[in-house]
């Protein structure tokens, strides 16, 4: 793992000159050196045994997620009954973190989940784009925590953050942190979607995940899902250093989220790579990292099954998400 970069100093205000400095004070990201060492590491093999063992765990790690204008109650409770037993020949297949939902499907989604360990997620605060009244976004998040959801997935304003206004982009951060809270019991966990497609240059990915952090995120994500490119292995790099360096300047870990894209098992295990080459093995746990995905879970066990009989199953053998 290389070495972890001198923690910045970090800013002593939120006022908008103040996050500024901080900022655009934070080192530069080589850019070519950044897609270079990506593209080193992605050509990382895996000896079987420590390529089964990693695949659990990938599995372990998918946030599975329908974020489809025609999703149905029927849909969520099939993906539901599916993160619950992702192989239903093979009970030792793990479970997965979580279930994705829209904010209206989450009474659904916790319903056909109660009594397995499975999170509930769901995406907030005017997703994907996030143009909508501050009111409205804490609403729809409060809604969302009210009725069930573990982690909320909230996305950035874009906007606000590329013309410079970086107060009102933490301020909305902190506030849909406030929101997350439950009466009487833990607050739902809090993931925040960059949208890295749109912010346009690798320091800007860096700038956002530091702003995220120091307003509360628990998680940092990548993209909505929405948007091309999205994860991409470069990108997850620079958020996992993010969260490396915040650690050494702060003491507390946030999660890192790369979703849209990731759709075989080889994109898993280099992601997974990169992870333990970066930040190292702590954040090897679903606690501190995920893969958001749709069509990644039936790859994973379909690689999965092939390793354990030295075949693979038929097409038709997992449900379509």
């Amino acid at each position: 793992m290389p070495d972890t970069a001198p923690a910045p100093g970090l800013p002593r205000s939120t006022d908008n000159a103040s996050l500024r400095a901080f900022l655009h004070g934070l080192p530069g990201v080589d850019e070519v050196g950044a897609r270079a060492r990506a593209a080193a590491l992605a050509t990382r093999s895996l000896k079987t045994t420590a390529k089964a063992h990693a695949i659990d765990l990938a599995i372990r790690m998918v946030d599975l997620t329908t974020l489809e204008g025609a999703d149905t109650p029927g849909k969520v409770r099939a993906l539901s009954a599916k993160a619950r037993r992702p192989d239903p020949d093979d009970r030792d297949v793990p479970q997965v973190a979580a279930v994705c939902v829209y904010p209206d499907l989450v009474p659904v989604a916790v319903d056909a989940l109660r009594g397995s360990p499975v999170a509930v997620a769901s995406v907030a605060t005017a997703f994907p784009a996030g143009r909508a009244p501050l009111a409205a976004k804490l609403a729809d998040t409060r809604q969302a925590v009210a009725d069930g959801a573990d982690e909320i997935d909230m996305v950035i304003d874009r906007g606000a953050f590329l013309a410079g206004d970086y107060r009102k982009v933490h301020d909305e951060i902190v506030a849909v942190r406030e929101a997350c809270a439950r009466p009487g019991g833990e607050p739902a966990h809090l993931k925040v979607i960059l949208e890295t497609g749109e912010l346009a240059a690798y320091d800007n990915v860096r700038r956002a995940s530091w702003l995220a952090m120091l307003a509360g995120a628990d998680f940092i994500k990548t993209s909505t899902g929405k948007v091309t490119p999205a994860a991409t292995l470069p990108v997850t790099l620079i958020m996992l250093e993010a969260v490396r360096d915040f650690r050494a300047a702060t003491g507390r870990q946030v999660g890192v989220k790369p979703a849209g894209g990731i759709r075989t098992t080889k994109d898993a295990l280099r992601h997974l790579v990169l992870v333990n080459e970066t930040t190292g093995p702590d954040w090897l746990d679903p606690s501190w990292f995920r893969l958001g995905a749709s069509s990644l879970l039936n790859d994973l066990l379909m690689q999965r099954t092939r390793l354990a009989t030295g075949t693979y199953p038929g097409p038709d053998h997992y449900t379509l998400d």
